[in-house]
């Protein structure tokens, strides 16, 4: 059963649509990435699936509830790009304070704050926020989205600007997270992570999902698997290579080919002309050469639905 359901969500600003009929689901324990360039309305859909912005149009419910409810709210964190602190507080107070506000038991709240510092591998969390290093601030706002312990979290940009080491301690929290049943909601544009780390992902430009499904899903829809056969002749002498891609690299000859038969098609029409084939590759677009792609063309082909 879905956890988050979201039907024609719109957002606009004065005539402008910033986010025009989003649509989607999401699944108890999935990391469901949202990406797209600068602009695409990644934010703004957070925030309304947060309660942070008002929709113009359109439905959303987290873990049953409105955006904006208080139940949703007790059920849900929010970790936005931009984070501001409260900079005179040591970390302890700062979650501490915000434990209190979602009433959460003093010992509890204890045991969930050392908890989640803990595995984000915090210290000097005695230490005021104001001298901390970007990315100890970092992991300071995500234990404070972790301290009423959420069913979904959002995370919008979670490892922005910040260093490799502290990237990767992010990422990988973000994973245990999932491995822990919380269902994430992630939107990086570092696409690398999001290809690592989510189940299944929307792709958002100029306000419009373009394109939908798990990353496999979406690589076969737009691209899909390539498999380059390099052999000793061309196999021109023989008959069946129809539309294959023929190319010569370095004394080689290179087929590329988008299906496991006709790679033996090949063989066979290279035996015949008297070679041999050396080596088979098998080529993937990632998911970074995917989204350029879909991007380019979603102006006129509207949604690419995996």
């Amino acid at each position: 059963m879905a956890i988050v359901e979201v039907a024609d969500l719109r957002k606009e600003y004065g005539g402008f649509p910033a986010v025009e009929g989003s649509s989607f689901s999401i699944e108890r324990g999935e990391v469901f990435g949202v990406v797209g360039p600068n602009g695409a309305g990644k934010t703004t859909t957070l925030k309304m699936l947060a309660g942070l912005v008002e929709p113009s149009g359109g439905s959303a419910t987290v873990v049953g509830h409105e955006p904006g409810e208080p139940a949703m709210q007790r059920r849900l964190g929010f970790l936005p790009e931009e984070s501001p602190l409260y900079e005179e507080m040591t970390a302890i107070e700062y979650l501490t304070f915000f434990a209190d506000l979602y009433d959460v038991a003093a010992d509890v709240a204890r045991d969930r704050i050392d908890g989640t510092l803990d595995r984000l591998d915090l210290e000097h969390r005695n230490r005021r926020i104001g001298n901390m290093s970007k990315g100890m601030k970092r992991k300071v706002a995500i234990a404070r989205a972790l301290v009423n312990d959420p069913d979904v979290l959002i995370f919008d940009e979670p490892a922005s600007g910040l260093d490799p080491l502290t990237t990767n301690y992010i990422i990988e929290f973000t994973r245990e997270l999932s491995e822990d049943g919380k269902t994430i909601v992630f939107s990086a544009h570092n696409l690398f992570h999001v290809e690592s780390i989510c189940d299944r992902i929307a792709v958002m430009n100029d306000g419009r999902i373009v394109a939908r499904g798990t990353i496999e899903e979406i690589r076969e829809a737009h691209g899909g698997t390539e498999y380059h056969v390099y052999a000793t002749a061309d196999g021109s002498h023989g008959d069946g290579l129809g539309e294959i891609e023929v190319a010569r690299e370095n004394g080689r000859v290179r087929h590329v080919v988008s299906e496991m038969s006709d790679v033996e098609t090949i063989r066979e029409i290279v035996e015949a002309d008297d070679g041999r084939v050396t080596d088979i590759q098998t080529k993937t677009p990632t998911l970074e050469e995917i989204f350029l792609e879909i991007a380019s063309t979603s102006d006129s082909d509207g949604e690419a639905e995996a």
